[in-house]
């Protein structure tokens, strides 16, 4: 067995910085038009209370807003429907959520070419015409700043596109003309509201991302262009082996993904004109497949952790992909756990990772302690609020975390556990069967199951904490002070049984 000793005295800090709460990923935003959608974002607003979301297709043909036409002298005009953008934003602020836009991907009847991504078939070439393109985009935003208020929409991120060092995501991966569009596009966001932010290149990949990142900075000196903050993407998944329609990795250390995010961190840092420049990661994840059985395990609960307990070091933001399963990027899921990126399978089931979020984002106080396995915060009321987890990547020992607090006295000990044996619905539904389709029995179970342990101790001021393999707990440590009933004896039964 593992073992970590924290000894905590009125003394105590340690840095930590959570920005785990700042922004949620979606797959793309016409989702939003659907039941199962908004009631799993519903639940992860409830459980972790996201600020921001970001996704996909908002120029997509789905989305219906660029609707050109030609009279009938053969002029074509220039049209915009703002229709399912209204439903998917007045839905998204309802829940207490706003926009982290996300300025892609392009409309086919403003495309220059015919490539396109993913089951539902998002355009990834350049506009066509780059002037349509930027009317296209300050239309959007005035419409957004008239119907919610300039002020309100000018503090929504603003990114352009994703992921253009990817063939598949930006036509050849042609550096040069995502330059040019984003020019084109800070230039028309800048135009449309003055104080909007916006950012780039939402670039993913390892170390080759970096000549990347430096030519889009090199750009955006030069040319003096708007740029408020850097955009990157971080997963943690090696060299990938298939099975069917299911994809599997090696993971990299969270030492690893945290020294990468460093290496985008230093160059920003190394420009005077940006050092000290706000960083989001727009996307973050285990496996970049939304067919890897790891989202719906424990073991990525755990990675998560560790990952939301350093990237706030170097990250503005760092937004997991995604809250949810309802996506479709390669084909609508058939059966409830497929590898799917949510941390919410659909029907409406939390998965282990769901509670890493809800833990993180609902911590409080100022922080004592922090290492690879432990966050410890002192509320104002001088009680203790932590989050543990026990990532075991090679090997499998349980962990016993041993606090020493710095009052003596009885102390009540709150904890929520989500381990593989009390909250993991994925090994119930396997020992199900694995059912394709669940009855409503078996959804009902499939939800308790699916929920934290929740369990209380009286102990001393030296306090023990076990954590399984790839658990992750939120718990609470704060000084036992009852306020019984005059006549109300908890113990009577138990004494006289």
């Amino acid at each position: 067995m593992k073992q970590i000793n924290v000894t905590i005295t009125p003394e105590s800090r340690a840095n930590f910085t959570n920005n785990a709460a700042y922004c949620v990923g979606t797959g793309r935003m016409g989702l939003a038009l659907h039941k199962e959608y908004l009631d799993q974002l519903a639940m992860a607003q409830e459980l972790a209370h996201f600020q921001h979301i970001r996704g996909h297709g908002l120029f997509c043909d789905d989305m219906a807003i660029y609707q050109p036409y030609t009279d009938e002298n053969g002029v074509e005009h220039e049209e915009y429907c703002f229709t399912y953008l209204d439903r998917v934003v007045d839905e998204y602020l309802k829940l207490g959520i706003k926009p982290f836009l996300e300025l892609g991907f392009m409309p086919k009847k403003m495309a220059s070419g015919t490539q396109t991504i993913f089951y539902w078939q998002g355009n990834t070439t350049p506009p066509a015409d780059h002037d349509k393109w930027a009317r296209l985009v300050k239309a959007t935003l005035r419409h957004l700043a008239q119907r919610y208020g300039e002020e309100e929409v000018s503090a929504w991120p603003c990114e352009v596109w994703n992921e253009p060092n990817l063939p598949g995501f930006w036509e050849n991966a042609d550096r040069s003309k995502y330059l040019h569009l984003y020019k084109v596009t800070a230039k028309a966001v800048k135009e449309a509201l003055p104080n909007m932010r916006v950012g780039g290149p939402a670039i993913c990949g390892g170390d080759t991302s970096l000549g990347w990142i430096e030519a889009f900075l090199d750009f955006c000196r030069d040319e003096q262009l708007p740029l408020d903050f850097v955009t990157r993407h971080a997963y943690m998944a090696q060299t990938p082996q298939k099975n069917g329609r299911y994809l599997y990795h090696e993971m990299c250390a969270v030492e690893y993904t945290l020294d990468e995010m460093q290496r985008t961190r230093a160059v920003i840092d190394s420009y005077p004109e940006f050092k000290g420049m706000e960083m989001h990661i727009t996307e973050f994840n285990t496996s970049y497949n939304p067919f890897c059985p790891i989202h719906d395990t424990n073991l990525n609960a755990a990675y998560i952790a560790g990952l939301l307990g350093c990237l706030g070091n170097v990250a503005a933001s760092y937004s997991y992909w995604t809250f949810g399963d309802v996506f479709e990027e390669l084909g609508v899921p058939s059966r409830p756990f497929h590898g799917g990126f949510g941390m919410i399978a659909n029907g409406m089931i939390p998965k282990p990772t769901m509670w890493t979020f809800a833990f993180f984002n609902n911590l409080r106080g100022e922080c004592v302690y922090r290492d690879a396995n432990v966050i410890l915060m002192r509320r104002k009321d001088g009680s203790f609020e932590g989050v543990a987890w026990n990532l075991c990547r090679e090997g499998r020992e349980d962990l016993d975390i041993q606090f020493t607090l710095p009052q003596e006295g009885q102390y009540t000990l709150l904890t929520r556990m989500v381990d593989e044996e009390c909250c993991n619905p994925l090994k119930m539904w396997h020992e199900m069967g694995e059912p394709a389709s669940l009855t409503k029995e078996q959804l009902a179970i499939l939800r308790e199951a699916a929920q934290p342990l929740s369990t209380s101790k009286l102990t001393g001021h030296q306090v023990g904490l076990v954590l399984k393999p790839n658990a992750v707990a939120h718990f609470t440590l704060s000084l036992y002070r009852p306020v019984p009933e005059a006549g109300y004896d908890y113990e009577w039964y138990q004494l006289h049984s």
